[in-house]
């Protein structure tokens, strides 16, 4: 994936911030900006609802949403990344409803991100739409700590990984690989290919 979950330097903060000062050290930025929680929302690409319950220290943020809220919000301290911790909790459970994950563009794909509220969790769920046509337009290889797994839903595409030469893909196809190695896809069909995206840190 996550382009898709791109984490490069935010992966070695091995500093954390109190959980009880998370929510407020975000609506303090998100307050000096001007920004309501719609903006700040919009700007970080998650939703309203799920802004407000950080602020309110009603649930913890996955890596992702604190990686995009640091960057929106333009925070300069590292220490807000916040590692969840191990939970004795079992038998949790998220969802999400048809078309109504988070968003989430870049210049190559479309993310839409699956049940963001559940928190403390390992696997990072999306959907992706890949908008690339061409290796050439990413700025350098997709790499992030862990493994990926990717289904493709429809549509036709080439998987380009530094160490194999490139793969295609057509609807109903499936690849495991190590995301620490680069990796992109383009889509090859008239129509833009989607895929689901599950990586385990």
């Amino acid at each position: 994936m996550m382009e898709p979950v791109s984490q490069n330097k935010d992966e070695e903060i091995a500093e954390a911030v109190d959980p009880d000062h998370l929510g407020k050290m975000i609506r303090e930025a998100r307050l000096q900006k001007g920004w309501t929680l719609e903006e700040a929302g919009k700007a970080a690409g998650i939703g309203r609802s799920t802004l407000s319950k950080i602020e309110n220290n009603q649930t913890r943020p996955s890596f992702d949403i604190v990686r995009r809220l640091t960057k929106a919000l333009e925070l300069k301290t590292p220490q807000l990344f916040v590692q969840s911790g191990p939970s004795d909790i079992s038998g949790r459970r998220d969802v999400t409803i048809a078309g109504q994950g988070e968003q989430q563009d870049t210049p190559t794909y479309s993310h839409e991100l699956l049940c963001t509220e559940l928190t403390s969790k390992r696997m990072f769920p999306y959907i992706s739409t890949i908008k690339a046509r061409d290796v050439s337009e990413f700025e350098a290889w997709i790499r992030h700590r862990g493994e990926e797994f990717m289904y493709v839903i429809s549509g036709e595409l080439t998987l380009f990984t530094e160490h194999y030469r490139p793969l295609a893909l057509k609807a109903g196809d499936s690849v495991y690989y190590d995301s620490g190695m680069g990796h992109g896809c383009v889509s090859t069909s008239k129509e833009d290919a989607k895929v689901l995206w599950v990586s385990l840190e």
